[in-house]
C-alpha cells in the first residue's frame, strides 16, 4: 500500500479516450497530501487514515456533488488524515485500464484505490450500483465483503440509499447512515486509533468497534431470517454489542460546519456550474412521495448571516458567477426574503446571480423574483406541483393549489421570465389516467396566464414528468408501483392531449421517461439481500451507467433478475407491484431513521382517505417520532439578524476577488 501515484502509465491512455479532462485532476481547491502526513507510532504503526472517495458516476455528475464535497473538506482538515476522490470510469477507459493491468484510481494523487484505508461510496441514487462493482473489480477488491483480508480497504457507503442498504448487503463492509460530516471524523478517530494499536482483530475487529457506535451498519453482523411466501420473518445481530437498530447521524448547528468552504471549480464541464451553499437542511412539509425530506427531519437553518460568510468565501475561493441557494425547499428558509435581498445588495453591480435551483409554488412570491433578477442574470425557473389534479395532491400531501401555481407562474412571468418548468409524477399511489391527464390542463392555463401577464405570446412552459417510485422511510413505502405498461400508456395518452390543443400546445414542451428505469429503481430501492444477486448478474453481463437512458438496458435486468431468483418464490413483481401489509417486515426496519413506522402507516391510511397534515414547522408536533427519539429539535428563524454590506464590494467582481 505505497500510495505511489500511476500518472505515468495513466498519461499515454487519456488521448484514446472521451473526455480525458476527467481523469486529470488539480482543480482549483483540490487537496493532495502526503502519504504519510499522519506519522508513525514509537512502533512504526502508521497514524494517517487514508479515504477514497467515491461518487459513483461520471465525473461531470459526481463533481460539483456537495456531499463529497464536504467530506473531502473536512478530512483533509485533518492533520492524520487524507482524502481523495475517484469517479466512475467510462467504458472506453475501464476497458483501456484491464487492458494495460492498472487499477482504479483517484483523480487528485492518481493513487490506486486499493491502497486506501477506506473505499467510501456516496449513493444519492440506487441506479450507481453496478458502477460501484466495476470500481471494486477495478482496485482488485473482491466484490463480497466475506472475501476480503486485512489488505484491503474497509467499503463503506452513504448518502441517500444507505437508508436501505440491504440490495447490496453482499458488497459493502459497512453503511454510515444521515449526516455525513461528523460521522466520518467519528469513523476515522476509530480506524486511526485502532491502526496505532497494530490493526488488533484484522478487519473484524475495527468493523467490530464502527458498529458499537450504534450508528453504523455492518450487514456480516446481521442474519436475515425469510417465511415460506418469501417475506422477512426477522433480522437479527449475530454479534455481541451490536445494536438491533442502527440509528441514523444527524447534525443539528449547521453553522458549525460551514462547509464546504473552498468548493471545488471543475476543469472540465459538469451539470451544475455554480457556486452552491446549503441554507438549510431537512424538511418537515410531509410530502409522502419524498424520502428526501422523511429521512432528513427536522429542519435545520443556517442563520442569515452564516449563508453570507459562505457566499463571499465561496465567491472568493472560486470566481462563480452563480450562487444556488440549496435545500428541498429554499424558498422555505424563514428568512429568505432578507436572505435574497441582503445577497442581491451586497452583489449589485459584480454580476453576481441567485438562484433557487428547488422552490416550492406556495413559497416564491414577487419579491423574491425581483432579488433573484435584481442583477440581470435569470436562470431557470422549476416549480414541482408533482400531481395534477387537486385530488391526487392531498393524496400526496403537497399543501399545493392550482390557484397556488397560477399565482406563482404569473409573478415569474411578470418579472420578466419567459419559461418555466414545471415537474410532475406520474404512478402516484391511487392514481387515475384523470389525474394524469389534468397536468395538460394545468400547463394550458399556465400559458394563458403567462401571456395576459407578459403580454405578448412569446412565453413557453415545459412539462417534465417522472415516473413515481415508492422509497422507504416514507408513507408510500407500503404502496404497489404502477408497473412500465400502465406507466407508459397514461404518459402516451398526456401527451397526446397536449399536442391536440391548438391554441397552447406548441408553447408547452414535454418530457418524460418511459417506466422502465423506474420499476428497476424500485427493485434496487426496496429490494433485500436477494437483490444483490441481480446486481452482480447484471454487471457480470455487461451493467455500466444504468442512470444514462444510452447505458441502460431493461432487458439486462429483467434476464438478470429472473436468472438470480430463480427457485425463490419472489420475482421483479414482488419487490415493485406487490403491495405490502401493516405487519409485513420490511428490509430496512433495522435502520432508524426517526420516523415511528405507526405513525407512516396512519400518514399512508391518510393518504388513501385524502387527508392532509400541516407542516409541524408552524402547527403542533405531528409525534413522527424524529425529534423526541433523536433528541433533536427544528430549528427555525427569525434570528433578527442582518446581512450587512461588505465595503470591498461594489466596484465589479474583479475587485472582489482581489479582496
Amino acid at each position: 500500500m505505497s500510495g505511489e501515484t500511476i500518472f505515468p502509465a495513466l498519461e499515454p491512455l487519456l488521448e484514446k479516450v472521451s473526455k480525458p479532462i476527467q481523469y486529470v485532476g488539480g482543480e482549483l481547491n483540490s487537496t493532495v497530501k502526503e502519504w504519510q502526513v499522519g506519522g508513525h507510532g514509537p512502533g512504526g504503526e502508521e497514524l494517517t487514515v487514508r479515504w477514497a472517495l467515491m461518487y459513483p458516476d461520471a465525473y461531470e455528475v459526481g463533481v460539483p456533488n456537495q456531499g463529497v464535497m464536504i467530506l473531502y473538506e473536512v478530512l483533509n482538515e485533518r492533520p492524520d488524515a487524507l482524502a481523495e476522490r475517484t469517479y466512475a470510469v467510462w467504458p472506453d477507459m475501464e476497458a483501456l485500464l484491464r487492458e494495460h493491468g492498472l487499477p482504479q484510481f483517484t483523480v487528485d494523487g492518481h493513487r490506486p484505490v486499493g491502497d486506501f484505508d477506506v473505499f467510501g461510496l456516496s449513493f444519492s441514487t440506487e441506479l450507481g450500483y453496478t458502477n460501484m462493482l466495476t470500481a471494486l473489480d477495478l482496485a482488485g477488491i473482491p466484490l463480497h465483503s466475506s472475501e476480503r483480508t486485512d489488505e484491503h480497504p474497509l467499503v463503506i457507503m452513504g448518502g441517500h440509499a444507505s437508508f436501505n442498504p440491504e440490495p447490496v448487503a453482499d458488497f459493502v463492509d459497512a453503511a454510515i447512515v444521515g449526516d455525513g460530516e461528523e460521522a466520518v471524523l467519528a469513523a476515522t478517530d476509530i480506524i486511526g486509533e485502532w491502526k496505532a494499536q497494530g490493526r488488533p482483530g484484522g478487519r473484524v475487529e475495527v468493523l467490530r468497534r464502527l458498529a458499537a457506535t450504534g450508528g453504523v451498519y455492518v450487514p456480516a453482523f446481521y442474519d436475515v431470517d425469510y417465511l415460506p411466501d418469501g417475506r422477512i420473518q426477522r433480522v437479527v445481530p449475530t454479534e455481541s454489542g451490536v445494536p438491533w437498530r442502527v440509528d441514523k447521524h444527524t447534525v443539528m448547528d449547521l453553522d458549525e460546519w460551514p462547509y464546504p468552504k473552498q468548493p471545488l471549480v471543475p476543469l472540465a464541464e459538469s451539470v451544475h456550474e455554480r457556486m452552491s451553499v446549503e441554507i438549510f437542511r431537512g424538511c418537515t412539509r410531509g410530502c409522502r412521495f419524498c424520502q428526501a425530506g422523511m429521512i432528513t427531519r427536522p429542519v435545520r437553518e443556517r442563520s442569515i448571516t452564516g449563508i453570507g460568510e459562505m457566499v463571499e468565501q465561496g465567491l472568493q475561493a472560486t470566481g462563480f458567477e452563480e450562487v444556488g441557494l440549496l435545500s428541498l425547499s429554499s424558498a422555505d428558509h424563514s428568512e429568505i426574503g432578507d436572505v435574497a435581498k441582503g445577497l442581491a445588495d451586497r452583489y449589485e453591480g459584480t454580476n453576481t446571480g441567485l438562484s433557487l435551483p428547488s422552490t416550492r409554488v406556495d413559497a416564491f412570491n414577487i419579491d423574491l423574483a425581483n432579488e433573484l433578477t435584481r442583477n440581470g442574470r435569470r436562470s431557470g425557473l422549476t416549480f414541482a406541483p408533482e400531481g395534477g389534479s387537486e385530488r391526487i395532491r392531498k393524496v400526496i400531501n403537497k399543501m399545493v393549489t392550482e390557484e397556488d401555481l397560477i399565482r406563482t407562474v404569473s409573478a415569474a412571468y411578470g418579472a420578466g421570465w419567459r419559461q418555466v418548468k414545471l415537474y410532475f409524477m406520474c404512478g402516484l399511489p391511487t392514481e387515475t389516467d384523470e389525474d394524469v391527464l389534468q397536468i395538460a390542463e394545468v400547463a394550458k392555463r399556465v400559458i394563458e396566464t403567462g401571456r395576459e401577464v407578459a403580454g405578448h405570446n412569446d412565453i413557453r412552459c415545459t412539462v417534465s414528468i417522472g415516473g413515481f417510485v415508492p422509497k422507504p422511510h416514507t408513507p408510500f413505502q407500503w404502496s404497489p408501483q404502477l408497473g412500465a405498461e400502465q406507466t407508459d400508456e397514461r404518459l402516451h395518452k398526456l401527451r397526446d392531449a397536449i399536442r391536440a390543443d391548438k391554441r397552447y400546445g406548441r408553447s408547452i414542451g414535454f418530457r418524460y421517461h418511459d417506466g422502465r428505469p423506474g420499476i428497476v429503481e424500485g427493485l434496487l430501492s426496496r429490494g433485500d439481500r436477494r437483490v444483490g444477486r441481480v446486481i452482480e448478474q447484471v454487471w457480470r453481463d455487461g451493467g455500466r451507467f444504468d442512470g444514462w437512458s444510452e447505458y441502460f438496458s431493461y432487458d439486462r435486468w429483467m434476464a438478470a433478475a429472473e436468472k438470480a431468483f430463480e427457485g425463490t418464490g419472489v420475482d421483479v413483481d414482488w419487490f415493485t407491484t406487490r403491495e405490502r401489509e401493516e405487519a409485513e417486515v420490511l428490509p430496512w426496519d433495522h435502520i432508524d431513521s426517526g420516523l415511528d413506522k405507526e405513525w407512516l402507516w396512519q400518514d399512508w391510511l391518510d393518504a388513501l382517505d385524502e387527508t392532509e397534515v400541516e407542516d409541524c414547522r408552524w402547527t403542533p408536533c405531528f409525534d413522527c417520532g424524529v425529534c423526541p427519539q433523536m433528541g433533536t429539535d427544528i430549528e427555525i428563524g427569525p434570528t433578527g439578524k442582518q446581512l450587512l454590506p461588505l465595503t470591498v464590494l461594489g466596484s465589479g467582481k474583479e475587485s472582489m476577488v482581489r479582496s
